[in-house]
């Protein structure tokens, strides 16, 4: 006896293949219904799935399929059988434009009710209802192609990274709580009641110790978690494309992942870019403000401390620091749009407690708001190091060194952004190098690691750690990339006393650093071998790559900004039944 089996098939066919070659073929299509055009004779029905929009057609010839084409809404899940054929009118914006399907079988798979947004790419949902319908929001082009860019930025890394020989190892993501860093997510144990989990900030010390467990190149794409206050480029979960290597030096980190980076610019954008730029810390701060530059534009500070002090004018002569920047073709803004400038500058945000302008004419003189006080000799002077030149806006802050540099550096990314200067198809790596091993903070009276506390010192720099620690270096860079950070890491201490000394410097005892970091130092007695790593930020990395700095739009399924899942209701409470079995009781 033979047993027939019917096999459903949905499509022969997505709607985004079909063309002039495929005229006269009996076709199946599915997906859902995106706009339906009723001429009372013929209904077109454009049908969508992931990949594309293909026109369907039924007409007065079959009156009862045209009535049941007539009873289908938006969104509506639908299987067609037809025919393709020639489209009269023929569509250019769309690769299947030159064609239909001349519909002979429909079939509802699935009614929907009306979305409470249109599913269009211009579409008339807010953010957070979009955020509250994401699996709808998902089926915009935007969002759609937001997620299809990311997935083969990861595979391009993936492929790339194991050419080069790396291995991918996943790492636990129940670990234990640590003093540095942002604050932890914690998880409570039921079978270890008063104890508790944390979700890894990175897999950091997992990484070393797959180091010395000989496994010589590492890579993982993975989920870190950091419960901290979120911003356009922040959330709660995040990925990383977390590396490390054995047996290499700094040089060796900067060469493999500039790879990587030109790699990606390459095969994403087709662009051919030359060795990575690389400056210190310090000039990053002294040229930019910040140790994360935007160099697609210049706009670089000028110290006018000097020239400015000294010439009767109060404000300046009380500052600890005066800084300008020469805002290029900007001579010609009014009064009106500069006190726009000031009072930005003047925002809760920034900070800053008024500015000084000058402008350049193209006749070579100049016109000050600080005219009283200085001559145009001072003011050619002020052009002179700021770069200045006829047609330019120079913009003054003055103040703490930190905190005007903070300012200005905020003032000089706002009017890139207003000059149309910061071009979301223009790529500028970077490399920053040799930052601070520590930063002393006040409030707590101790110093704090600038990296984390397992990041090596410059080698030349060690000696220094008995005697002026903060003017150690550590061994550390940073990928910037468009005036963010894409990536950071370090070469790793591996010897364990010289990890117990910097925990020692960070305010550890000797017991608290068994207690929290002993695993660690214990792996370093068995011949630890020299290492050091990086990790990218991968949602920050694919928008910038994607022309975008909000990482949520290249994010499945994102918080909000008060780290709140809107559409799951996320975080919730729970029962008292799972307190009780976690020992843990909620205090009003």
């Amino acid at each position: 006896m033979l047993l027939k089996i019917l096999i459903k098939m949905y499509r022969t066919h997505t709607c985004g293949e079909l063309n002039a070659n495929h005229i006269g073929q009996a076709v199946t299509l599915s997906g859902w219904v995106q706009k339906i055009r009723d001429l009372g004779a013929v209904i077109f029905i454009d049908l969508r799935d992931r990949y594309g929009i293909t026109q369907l057609s039924f007409n007065e010839n079959n009156r009862d399929l045209l009535e049941q084409a007539r009873k289908l809404g938006r969104e509506f899940v639908i299987q067609a059988k037809g025919k393709v054929v020639e489209r009269a009118s023929k569509n250019p914006k769309l690769p299947t434009g030159d064609i239909e399907i001349l519909v002979e079988e429909l079939e509802v798979l699935n009614e929907s009710e009306i979305p409470p947004f249109t599913i269009e790419d211009e579409t008339d949902g807010g953010e957070e209802l979009r955020m509250k319908y994401r699996y709808l929001d998902i089926r915009r082009n935007p969002v759609k192609n937001n997620l299809i860019f990311r997935s083969k930025v990861t595979q391009l890394v993936r492929n790339y990274l194991a050419d080069q020989g790396f291995i991918d190892v996943e790492t636990p993501y129940l670990i234990k709580s640590t003093p540095e860093g942002a604050r932890d997510f914690v998880v409570p144990s039921r079978m270890h009641p008063g104890h508790f989990y944390a979700l890894p900030q990175s897999p950091q010390t997992f990484k070393q110790l797959l180091m010395v467990g000989g496994m010589d190149k590492y890579m993982q794409i993975v989920k870190c978690f950091r419960d901290e206050d979120l911003r356009a480029d922040r959330q709660p979960e995040f990925t990383q494309i977390d590396c490390e290597m054995a047996f290499i030096e700094q040089e060796d980190i900067l060469q493999t992942f500039e790879g990587l980076t030109k790699h990606l610019l390459k095969e994403i954008h087709g662009i051919e870019i030359a060795d990575f730029p690389r400056i210190s810390y310090e000039e990053a701060m002294r040229r930019y403000g910040n140790d994360k530059p935007d160099i697609r534009f210049g706009m670089e500070f000028g110290d006018l401390t000097e020239a400015a002090k000294g010439k009767g004018f109060n404000v300046f002569d009380q500052q600890e620091a005066i800084l300008g920047i020469a805002v290029p073709g900007a001579a010609t803004y009014t009064r009106k749009q500069i006190d726009k400038i000031t009072d930005w500058v003047k925002r809760p945000q920034i900070g800053a407690k008024g500015m000084v302008y000058v402008k350049y004419n193209e006749d070579g003189s100049f016109k000050s708001s600080v005219d009283k006080f200085y001559s145009q000799d001072d003011l050619s002077e002020w052009a002179k190091i700021t770069g200045a030149n006829p047609g330019d806006l120079i913009l003054v802050l003055s103040g703490n060194l930190d905190a005007t540099r903070a300012q200005l550096s905020a003032l000089r990314m706002e009017m890139a952004e207003r000059l149309g200067l910061r071009k979301p198809d223009e790529f500028a790596p970077l490399w920053v190098v040799d930052f601070p091993l520590l930063e002393w903070d006040e409030d707590t009276g101790r110093y704090h690691a600038m990296h984390h506390p397992f990041t090596a010192p410059k080698p030349e720099d060690a000696h220094l750690l008995d005697t002026e620690p903060g003017k150690v270096r550590a061994n550390a860079y940073d990928l910037v990339l468009n005036g963010n950070e894409i990536g950071g890491g370090s070469i790793r201490i591996h010897d364990k006393a010289m990890q117990a000394k910097m925990l020692n410097l960070l305010g550890f005892s000797d017991e608290e650093a068994q207690k929290q970091f002993g695993f660690l130092m214990n792996a370093f007695q068995y011949g630890a071998p020299p290492h050091g790593g990086i990790a990218f930020g991968l949602d920050r990395l694919v928008a910038i790559l994607g022309g975008q700095e909000t990482i949520r739009d290249f994010i499945a399924f994102p918080k909000n900004n008060a780290g709140r899942d809107v559409m799951i209701d996320a975080p919730d409470t729970i029962s008292q039944e799972q307190l009780d079995e976690l020992h843990l009781r909620i205090v009003e």
